[in-house]
């Protein structure tokens, strides 16, 4: 579980520039100019940042972060999953055919606090608005985490969002400490390798003392090799950079659609730049005021139900279309025989055809995984099939999709990226006895995935900054009406989430689907699908309680 896992110069020397009437800088090589009153700025925090403009141009490894194989999802064995779901079905579209993609980078403070601190840059894509019809502006899209790459998901999914960028500019990015975006780094691909192998639900005190000692050498290894970032990389900080780029893309108001983690980020901005706000979709909604110790505690319970969901669908289809249902079981002795495999696993871990053993960590992480979308349901029955017999190939990959690694054994920065963003958004640090304390009931909310989310609230312990609460708070009075989506049936993020923070923002709209999976757009239900584009094509506001289908 190791991956969970003021000096001023230069443009700095007009110190407190919030005091400094008419003070400007500019970095020189970048043209970020910082002031006051700057025509065309965005104000964060009392100073006026205007950025230069985007100079687009194709989209290669120069300006992303290497395309991942798989959608970036994070793992309960690693970190709080609550990104986007993997392998959905794309919603009606039209026929147009998507746009190309062209790619750049913006320069934003490190520390806005101290703008002559140094810049640093994000990475940008964007696909320009097809027609038929005028356009509208851009589109911004966050697909969750933290620490998934807006940059590559964008790439994968574009056809998805066709009939969306018929009229806008669809534009994505990796939020700092992200991808290609003054990346987070910590382990290596081989030690990657090895973590996502430990033992991330520790049995006795001996398992919990390398749990403690591989938690202790991460941290070091993130402070040793990303110091520098650590403490700029939360979600308020990356709102303020949304408010760049959209000075930078030109926009008067910010439309944007935000998925899971990408809630959390939109309700941040809301909060911050409430006149700023344009039309904005939150599907997949957290509730940014529980604690990390709730929120996991809620995951649990959420990952609990939807594998009761598979379990009773493959009790009903019985074992030809269904082999786990094998001898006529019912859902709780489809359940019962998954826990016992995955218990089994920590003693004794199996074959893979990757050379890689399935253990324990990485068999709840592959279930979870195929609990984010009910399309996956087939999969997961093939790989309960092949583990039962002694291969566990099909679970290693879905497992592989949550965490972030690649087919050519490298791995993006989800893990390490996470970690560093969450560790900024809370002064939440739990002890070893604060787990034991909350083991019960995380094992009465799921015994399958109880035990690595409760350990999974260290993974800030020993973080060497101390964080803040300051995105907690997502409030908007002022704000444009903003849409939340819920999906009844969300594992990632438990349907309360959604009416929860539709009641913090304030001037929101609650859309419910009654479904399966993490997130309800890309889902493909019509109501929803219908709701949400006729928000965001036509500025048509659904009423507030509507309920899909």
């Amino acid at each position: 579980m190791a991956a969970r896992r003021v000096v001023a110069a230069g443009a700095g020397v007009c110190a407190l520039l919030t005091s400094a009437a008419g003070c400007e800088g500019d970095d020189g090589e970048t043209g970020l100019r910082t002031g006051r009153d700057l025509p065309g700025g965005a104000v964060v925090a009392g100073v006026s940042f205007q950025p230069a403009p985007l100079a687009w141009g194709p989209c290669d490894a120069a300006t992303t972060s290497p395309a991942e194989r798989a959608p970036a999802t994070t793992s309960p064995a690693t970190t709080s999953p609550t990104t986007t779901s993997p392998a959905q079905p794309a919603p009606t579209t039209t026929g147009a055919q998507p746009a190309a993609l062209e790619c750049a980078t913006m320069r934003v403070p490190l520390d806005y606090d101290d703008p002559g601190a140094g810049t640093i840059g994000i990475a940008v894509i964007r696909a320009r608005a097809t027609g038929p019809g005028p356009r509208i502006g851009s589109l911004l899209f966050n697909f969750g985490g933290p620490g998934a790459s807006g940059v590559d998901i964008l790439k994968q999914t574009l056809g998805q969002w066709r009939t969306l960028n018929t009229r806008y500019d669809l534009v994505s990015f990796d939020p700092r400490g992200v991808g290609a975006s003054a990346p987070v780094e910590c382990l290596d691909d081989r030690q990657m390798d090895a973590s996502m192998q430990s033992d991330s639900s520790p049995d006795d005190a001996a398992e919990v003392g390398m749990f403690e000692a591989e938690q202790r050498a991460y941290v070091r290894a993130c402070q040793a090799r990303s110091g520098k970032v650590l403490g700029h990389v939360g979600t308020v900080n990356a709102a303020r950079d949304m408010e760049l780029l959209r000075t930078a893309l030109g926009d008067d108001k910010l439309n944007y659609f935000g998925i899971s983690y990408g809630t959390w980020l939109g309700g941040v901005y809301a909060h911050q730049f409430p006149r700023s706000t344009g039309r904005i979709v939150l599907d997949g909604a957290v509730d940014t005021k529980i604690s990390t110790r709730d929120l996991n505690l809620q995951q649990a319970a959420g990952f609990e139900r939807a594998l009761r969901s598979y379990a009773e669908a493959c009790a009903k289809r019985g074992a030809t279309d269904c082999p786990p249902s094998k001898g006529d079981k019912s859902a709780e002795a489809i359940i019962s025989d998954i826990r016992a495999f995955l218990e089994g696993l920590d003693a004794k871990p199996i074959r893979t055809s990757q050379g890689r053993p399935l253990s324990q960590t990485l068999g709840v992480s592959g279930v979870a995984t195929a609990l984010y979308s009910k399309q996956l349901w087939p999969v997961l029955s093939q790989g309960l099939t092949m583990a039962y017999e002694g291969d566990g190939t099909v679970l290693l990959s879905l497992a592989d999709a949550q965490n972030g690694r690649r087919e050519d054994g490298t791995y993006t920065n989800l893990n390490a990226a996470n970690t560093a963003i969450k560790c900024d958004d809370t002064t939440e640090r739990y002890t070893v006895s604060d787990v034991e304390a909350a083991l019960p009931r995380f094992r009465r909310a799921s015994a399958v995935f109880g035990p690595l989310l409760a350990w999974n609230l260290m993974q800030c312990t020993g973080w060497p900054f101390p964080g803040d609460d300051e995105a907690k708070e997502v409030s908007a009075p002022g704000s444009a009406p903003i849409v939340v989506l819920g999906n009844t049936g969300d594992p990632a993020t438990p349907y309360a989430w959604a009416p929860a923070l539709a009641r913090e923002l304030g001037n929101a709209r609650l859309v419910t689907l009654h479904g399966e999976g993490h997130g309800s757009y890309d889902t493909g239900d019509p109501c929803v699908v219908k709701a949400v584009d006729d928000f965001l094509l036509q500025g048509k506001v659904p009423a507030d309680g509507t309920r899909c289908p």
